[in-house]
């Protein structure tokens, strides 16, 4: 027995490991690894390649502990089930010691994933009791009755399904599979470093700030103390060719160099690297290489082999109580990894002398596996089949714990704990709640005060899975038709999703925000339910069937030997005379928005209530935008139409579907187009109604809007920035409110009956100035360009034409004031400059009124829009994939964008319930890089505003087109007179 003992320690750490993964029958071992801590307190993986001799110092006082050591960023990799298990057993430790943080919905999602799969389906009693008796994360008390609630959306679920949600949530968090070391960069500034599967990372506190792609690094070394990242020339790259990083010490710097090294290998290699070749007379640097199968290899391995599984099932423990057996023969105490999650001595006790068998595996004695080996019932029976666990010591944690006395037949104390597995069914449910763009999750924690980023900066998403390389990027590239047809087709997809998911936010959030109150009448409820529900259900089967085209179209399936598939005018054909019959409900828009408007002005509950829910993320876009989307969604078939009829010839196999389909829409479009511009024109009223304070009756049917926008007024105390709204009856001008509800305070009105407008530049010394007088006063103001000038007098003076042939009344009733006079110069304080700074960081900290609306922008970026160009704005809708690149940043990130109401929205994808940040277009230019900004891509374009400078890669020159010219219609907003066509070319 002792020379067996002394032969293990012999042995290389790879002889130890593959002992502990034949007793588990864990055939993906090579993600894990055993952990234990060196003699200087050090936390290290057992080298495969060394003896375990030179490694243990003290092998009879040294535990190694089983856990992650290579986290892929998809679970869907992890082929076998045991995997899966013993991955989710990390995840409950992680969020157990709190290294894997998270908002409160995320973690209470996850635990209620964790106690679905130790005590079944929910029951309340139960499940609060087992809550109250078991701690799964860090100030649990006040999320349980959030955990309650997902666990009770949870029925049906096989505790196997449950560790496959848990991963599904935990590999999309910030902190999932991220182990700090701490450090410092040249400044002294703390910092950790980390390594991921795409390359090392740089955090500050748990945010990542920083990310060097393993394509951007040469070469990794360490000198001392100092960790030194070496790049590849990159002139478009702001850094320097060699970073170098401070840490603790030079073994601390080893320590980490050696895991980056295996995961680069681990993660970009195609087999294991061979070993160098000895030098002869001296060596230099360290030998340590990756040992051990590659992902890919172990992928292909899995794939391919005959081998036989035992048959690895699991139940539901149903644990209610913390109950304690004898203790674990350990000198620390490890909890939270069993199969229940419940602290490891808690295990049913049939079973606890297998238990006892399993968990300790010792480097001394060999036989012990071998005993456990033999014993098939402990590898059938119950909670005992296979075993292996995830654990860490309690030094690790920071914490310190009353100790275990040791087991009276303990032996040596080397040992690998190892715990239990479950079976995951092939049908693996889907979660009710998840998270980045799954239901029912909160992403606050992409901000410090929960709130959305500023839409002036749009954040740089920190995940990891975002990024991607040029060579993907090319290799994704070259899977893909490059038909001219087949992106026109693919941008019907895509704007199709962000359409669904538009009218998701009236089917379901806004119904169950608002339908289920008792203030919200029947007659609403009714109006809603008909008009949309029908909608969605038939435009939900058409996405499907766009999907499953161009999927077809794409060459992923073996479908294009059956026939051509190649075309998308058929699947439009069908489905517009599916939605013939539906058009009642496309006529019903206005009477939903009228219903609507006439509910909130009887209820204040109501009105408070429809206010909150446009509060919601989920509401990116003002309520009414949502409503009208139908109407809009008719013009956006027209035009993907008319570009797919333009571009195929005649005698194309989809050239007579496309144009009897265009046919078929533009009959639709032409009868709803009076009614659509009526009700457009009434939903920017409500909007503007909104934003004003002093106005008592701004809706009135014969009032139409006409432009909105920034002057600066003339007045004893100079030039003061105002806002000015111009209808066809009348002028409002306002200032902004320094209240929380961000709204504008009206200060005056001038009505059009009888008003005159002259240039006064030359007068007042004041450039771009002119002067309106009306009957009762004269206002002098200027703008901000000469543009801007041309745009307001044009406008001004065409509804001042108007007005003498109206028959409608021109009376504005304002609230508040004791004449039309400008009444500032006696109520109104100059704005100082703390002020004007507070008014410009609106955006950022947005209050209870909504601070990002048209007028906001409008104001901040001291510019005007038209109705016209709110028009043109809605036929220019787009969604898709964009690669996006800051002007300081190293490489590209992948981000789902929409363009919508003159902003850019950015989701991490198109399945994302809400944006994670928006970026308002007015006052931004729109163009192409110079050869000087060395930005050697195609189709990349460039967006910039003052010092904020964004470049964005769309696919193909057709993508790269359209979405100059959405862009250009919000950055370069057209005058009064002008109606451009949303078709037309914009040169560059």
């Amino acid at each position: 027995m002792q020379s067996e003992n002394y032969s293990l320690q012999k042995a290389s750490g790879k002889v130890l490991f593959d002992l502990v993964c034949s007793h588990m029958n864990l055939v993906e071992g090579d993600y894990f690894g055993l952990e234990f801590q060196n003699h200087q307190k050090m936390m290290v993986w057992l080298d495969h390649i060394k003896p375990i001799m030179k490694q243990l110092r003290r092998p009879k006082h040294t535990t190694l502990m089983f856990a992650v050591k290579f986290f892929p960023p998809d679970h869907a990799q992890l082929l076998e089930e045991l995997t899966r298990y013993l991955f989710a057993l990390q995840i409950k430790q992680d969020i157990s010691c709190g290294r894997l943080t998270s908002n409160d919905t995320s973690s209470a999602l996850m635990v209620s994933h964790i106690i679905q799969s130790e005590i079944g389906d929910f029951e309340e009693s139960q499940c609060r009791s087992h809550l109250l008796n078991n701690n799964y994360i860090q100030d649990q008390m006040p999320l349980i009755d959030k955990i309650m609630e997902f666990h009770s959306k949870n029925i049906g679920q096989t505790p196997a399904v449950s560790d496959y949600q848990l991963l599904e949530v935990a590999r999309r968090l910030e902190m999932y599979g991220i182990r700090l070391h701490p450090a410092k960069d040249r400044e002294g500034t703390r910092l950790s470093l980390s390594v991921a599967h795409t390359g090392v990372l740089v955090l500050q506190g748990h945010t990542k700030i920083n990310a060097f792609n393993w394509s951007k690094v040469r070469k990794l070394s360490f000198k001392r103390k100092r960790f030194l990242i070496k790049l590849r020339p990159d002139l478009n790259s702001s850094y320097q060719d060699t970073l170098e990083f401070m840490m603790g010490s030079r073994d601390c710097c080893k320590v980490f160099w050696k895991i980056c090294v295996e995961y680069h290998a681990f993660f970009r290699l195609f087999e294991e690297p061979k070993p160098k070749p000895k030098p002869v007379l001296f060596t230099r640097g360290s030998s340590f290489r990756f040992s051990g199968r590659t992902q890919k290899q172990v992928i292909d391995y899995v794939r391919e082999s005959e081998f036989k599984k035992i048959p690895f099932e699991r139940k539901h423990s149903r644990v209610q109580q913390n109950i304690r057996l004898s203790p674990l023969p350990s000198p620390r105490h490890h909890e939270g990894l069993t199969e229940s999650g419940a602290p490891r001595d808690r295990v049913d006790s049939p079973s606890r002398s297998h238990w006892k068998e399993s968990a300790l595996v010792s480097a001394e004695d060999p036989s012990a596996l071998r005993t456990t080996r033999a014993s098939p019932s402990l590898q059938r029976n119950g909670h005992e089949d296979r075993a292996g666990s995830v654990s860490r010591t309690e030094e690790r944690r920071g914490s310190s714990r009353q100790a275990h006395q040791d087991h009276p037949n303990t032996g040596p104390a080397t040992r690998a704990v190892v715990c239990n597995s479950p079976h995951l069914s092939a049908s693996s449910g889907h979660s009710h709640g998840m998270v980045n763009g799954q239901k029912s999750l909160d992403l606050g924690s992409h901000s410090p005060n929960g709130g959305l980023p500023s839409p002036l900066t749009s954040p740089l998403l920190n995940d990891a899975g975002s990024i991607r390389t040029d060579d993907e990027d090319e290799v994704q590239r070259k899977r893909f038709p490059t038909d001219r047809a087949y992106f026109i087709a693919k941008e019907l997809l895509t704007t199709e999703r962000t359409y669904v998911k538009d009218l998701e936010v009236v089917t379901v959030s806004f119904q169950s925000a608002v339908g289920q109150d008792e203030a919200t009448p029947e007659s609403l409820k009714n109006t809603v339910l008909s008009t949309f529900e029908p909608l969605h259900k038939f435009h939900t089967g058409f996405l499907r069937e766009v999907e499953q085209r161009l999927a077809l179209w794409e060459g992923r399936s073996n479908a294009h030997i059956k026939g051509d598939y190649q075309r998308i005018g058929d699947v439009m054909y069908k489905n517009l005379q599916g939605l013939k019959p539906l058009t009642a409900n496309l006529h019903k828009q206005s009477e939903v928005l009228l219903e609507l408007e006439k509910a909130t002005r009887g209820s204040h509950r109501l009105e408070g209530l429809c206010r909150d829910f446009e509060l919601q993320k989920v509401c990116y876009v003002p309520l009414n935008v949502f409503i009208l989307r139908p109407l809009h969604r008719l013009s956006h078939y027209k035009q993907i139409l008319e570009r797919l009829c333009k571009h195929y010839p005649a005698t194309h196999v989809d050239f007579r579907d496309c144009r009897a389909a265009l046919a078929d829409v533009s009959e639709v479009v032409e009868q709803l187009q009076g009614s659509l511009n009526k009700m457009e024109n009434f939903q920017k009223l409500l909007e503007l109604k909104k934003d004003l304070i002093g106005v008592n009756d701004l809706v009135v049917p014969s009032r139409e809007f006409i432009r909105l926008g920034c002057l600066n007024k003339l007045s004893g105390k100079g030039l003061q920035q105002r806002m000015f709204f111009l209808f066809n009856d009348v002028i409002l001008y306002t200032s902004r409110g320094m209240t929380a509800t961000n709204q504008f305070k009206v200060h005056g009105q001038m009505l059009l009956n009888g008003m005159t407008i002259r240039e006064s530049e030359d007068e007042w010394g004041v450039p771009h100035a002119f002067t309106l007088v009306g009957q009762q006063q004269s206002v002098v103001v200027a703008a901000s360009s000469l543009m801007e000038k041309e745009k307001w007098m044009e406008d001004i003076q065409m509804a001042i034409d108007t007005s003498k042939t109206s028959n409608g009344t021109s009376e504005l009733l304002i609230c508040n004031l004791i004449d039309n006079k400008c009444p500032e110069d006696s109520s109104l304080e100059a704005e100082s400059e703390d002020d004007i700074t507070a008014l410009h960081t609106a955006l950022e900290k947005p209050g209870p009124h909504r601070g990002n609306t048209m007028v906001h922008v409008c104001w901040h970026r001291n510019t005007s829009v038209s109705m016209v160009d709110f028009s043109v704005a809605v036929e220019n809708q787009l969604s898709g994939n964009l690669l996006r690149k800051f002007k300081n940043s190293n490489g590209w990130q992948k981000l789902w964008v929409v363009f919508t109401n003159f902003s850019l929205f950015f989701y991490k994808s198109h399945q994302d319930d809400y944006p994670l940040a928006s970026l308002p277009l007015l006052g931004y230019s729109v163009t192409v890089p110079k050869d000087s900004e060395n930005i050697h891509k195609d189709y990349v374009f460039k967006l910039h505003f003052k010092s904020h400078v964004y470049y964005f890669r769309s696919e193909s020159e057709y993508t790269f087109e359209r979405w100059m010219e959405v862009i250009r219609s919000a950055t370069v907003p057209t005058g009064g007179a002008r109606v451009p066509n949303s078709k037309e070319s914009h040169p560059l």
